[in-house]
């Protein structure tokens, strides 16, 4: 892997990770955001166990922005942000698909959060396919 590959999949960790943690931290469990609260809401779930469940997930965010600090060279964490990210927004087209229409929605943070992922199994992939042949 050349030094700019490398430069550019630890810009593409640093990006994953600092949006993972934050929409963990600030929306979730620093603010509890109202649309946060209202997605739980749409699934039947009361208030007292929303904010709960909100708390949990937002713990789940930030532990799974940080793995992207841990495991640099793991298809399997960018196939993981892959799949959350179809989920995440399926979950989202299944509740209230009206939440893609508002200026900052679901479809443009996961989709740009999917393609750095793409991006980086291309890097890891073919870092390991160099050193294969070397």
């Amino acid at each position: 892997m050349t030094k700019l590959h490398r430069h550019i999949l630890l810009g593409i960790h640093a990006t994953l990770a600092t949006l993972w943690i934050y929409q963990g931290l600030v929306p979730k469990i620093l603010v509890q955001a109202p649309d946060e609260l209202r997605i739980w809401a749409l699934q039947g779930v009361t208030a007292d166990h929303a904010v709960i469940l909100m708390q949990m997930s937002g713990c789940a965010e930030i532990i799974f922005g940080l793995l992207f600090f841990i495991l640099r060279k793991s298809l399997c964490l960018h196939a993981l942000n892959l799949l959350a990210m179809l989920l995440l927004s399926g979950l989202i087209v299944w509740l209230d698909p009206s939440y893609f229409l508002q200026a900052f929605n679901p479809l443009v943070m996961n989709l740009a959060m999917a393609t750095l992922s793409m991006i980086a199994i291309a890097l890891i992939q073919d870092a390991k396919n160099t050193d294969l042949n070397r």
